[in-house]
Formats: C-alpha cells, structure tokens, sequence
C-alpha cells in the first residue's frame, strides 16, 4: 500500500472521525421501484408461455386428425377401383334369372354361391377400411349422396322417392366416395312436411 492510499485512512483516524465503507451495488440489482415493471414482464412471459402451449396443443389436434384423414383417405384411389370389381360381380348375379338360378344343376348352383361369396367378402374387406355401401332403395332423394339418372311416374309412393337403383353408391368415413346412380318417383303424392309450429299459431289463446 503506497503513502497516498493510507493517507485518507490516517487522517479519518487522527480526526477521530468514523470510517464509513460505501455499499457495493451489483450490476444486476434492480433499481428502486422497479417491482412493478419485474411483475408486468413476469406477467407478460407467462402470457407468452400460455400461447405458446394453446399453439402447441392446436399443432398436436390437427397433426392428429390430418394423420387420421391420411389413413382413411389414403386408399381413395384404390377403393374406387375396386368399385369396379365389386361392380362386375353384381352385375354377374344379376345376369343369372331366377328361373335359370332355381334349376341350375349343381355345378352352376356352387358357381353362384361362389360369386356372392366373394362378393360379401369384398364388401366385408371394403368396411373395415370405412368403405359402405349405399342403398338408397326408398329413401328420400338427397342430393348429397345420390344422382338422380331420370324420372319414374310412381303414384305409390312420395314424389322424389328413389324407386330405382342402377349402380350402387359409397362412401368412405364421412365422404362420398361415389353417388348412387338411381332413379326418381315423380307424380307421386307429396313428401310429409317437417313438423312445425303452425297448429300452436292457430291455437286460440
């Protein structure tokens, strides 16, 4: 320690005077008053932390459903080839008149059974890969899932009733894979209107 350092020192002493060290102040200490500005950034991170979770979260739901949709939708392609098979096999059974079906020989018999054997299995195949079948057969017509194809004058039976099928329809999970092909009463008495509010209008009060 040179003369000059101890000089404050020794004249603080020969006073008599107290010697009072200064406080060390970190870099890093807060300033005075600065709690509130900690809590507001505080605040704001957690802010911050909660988007980011909810994003993550939203990422994670349309990952898993876009995974779901690639396994369902995937076979698009392919399901409607097999359509085509599934197709011919129908139209194979519906070539066979009863009459010729009743007496067939044995042979023959066990050739018919084959087909829709092989037909239920490829329906059964197509199902446990969400693909159905349509059998609009006296449903109402819906747009959604069937192609009207024409007209049939059908008094029996409400106007826009599919009376006719000709090529069956499909879907796979909630899409139409196909339209059924089919035919439309027209002449027929009207749909039953949707129920409504019209009796309690009328009521008297």
């Amino acid at each position: 320690m040179t003369e000059q350092d101890r000089q404050p020192q020794d004249t603080a002493a020969a006073t008599g005077e107290p010697v009072v060290s200064k406080p060390y102040i970190m870099p890093d200490d807060p300033e005075p008053g600065s709690a509130e500005t900690l809590q507001k950034e505080a605040a704001e991170a957690r802010d911050r932390m909660l988007r980011t979770l909810a994003e993550m979260e939203n990422l994670r739901k349309r990952t898993s459903k876009e995974v779901a949709d690639a396994r369902l939708y995937g076979i698009t392609g392919f399901a409607r080839d097999v359509l085509d098979i599934a197709d011919n096999l129908q139209r194979a059974l519906d070539a066979v008149p009863a009459e010729a079906r009743a007496a067939a020989d044995p042979g023959l018999t066990a050739l018919i059974e084959g087909v829709e054997l092989t037909e239920r299995s490829l329906h059964s195949a197509l199902e446990k890969h969400g693909v159905k079948k349509l059998d609009p057969q006296g449903q109402k017509f819906d747009p959604n899932f069937h192609q009207a194809m024409y007209e049939v004058p059908d008094a029996s039976v409400p106007s826009g009733t599919v009376v006719q099928v000709m090529q069956a329809g499909y879907t796979i999970g909630e899409r139409v894979l196909r339209p059924a092909l089919v035919g439309v009463a027209k002449g027929g008495a009207k749909a039953a209107p949707a129920a409504n509010n019209n009796e309690s209008n009328s009521a008297p009060n």
